[in-house]
């Protein structure tokens, strides 16, 4: 097993509706913040997928985001996604370019497997396209998206989305809010 991390570690993968309302809340509800760390989700039954979307949608309503425009592909073809979300990550950007991510897929309901999605996202968090494509196709960062799924389950890692606090990985429905009771406990 891994040794703990000093701050909290959210694990993501951009294709995922439950990331993306974890990812528009974390920010806010926890007292530091994590460590956002991209990792490959296994696929999902489809029709696990589709009985979650209701709940979803009020989930969203609830937290008064943007109403939800589904993408015709749930979940996406997100490893380009998930590539760029590792380099975003190696150039400091990372939350700004997950969270312009998401939202292209989730409020604006396009298709993350589509490449102009993701540049899309890019432009948002001033991130330039050339770079994004360069930093995309380098080996180590394949190799550092790699790394980041072997050390997220070694760490516990079983469904995203994820919180790593010390030693305990928390998920599920509470998973933010119990990650901010777990950090206040620690304090």
């Amino acid at each position: 097993m891994a040794a703990a991390p000093a701050q909290p570690v959210f694990y993501y993968d951009l294709g995922s509706p439950r990331c993306y309302l974890a990812a528009e809340t974390i920010m806010a509800a926890l007292p530091v913040v994590p460590e956002w760390e991209p990792v490959e989700a296994p696929v999902v039954a489809p029709a696990e997928r589709l009985a979650d979307r209701a709940a979803i949608e009020a989930a969203v309503a609830e937290l008064e985001l943007q109403p939800l425009r589904w993408p015709a592909q749930v979940p996406p073809d997100s490893r380009f996604a998930m590539l760029a979300a590792t380099y975003a990550k190696r150039v400091g950007r990372a939350v700004a370019f997950s969270l312009a991510a998401f939202r292209q897929a989730f409020a604006g309901g396009r298709n993350l497997g589509a490449r102009d999605t993701v540049l899309i996202a890019a432009a948002a968090c001033e991130m330039h396209p050339a770079a994004l494509l360069k930093g995309v196709a380098l080996r180590s960062v394949q190799t550092a998206l790699q790394r980041a799924n072997a050390r997220a389950l070694s760490v516990g890692v079983r469904s995203l989305p994820a919180i790593q606090v010390g030693e305990r990985v928390l998920a599920g429905e509470t998973l933010v809010q119990d990650a901010a009771n777990a950090l206040g406990a620690l304090r």
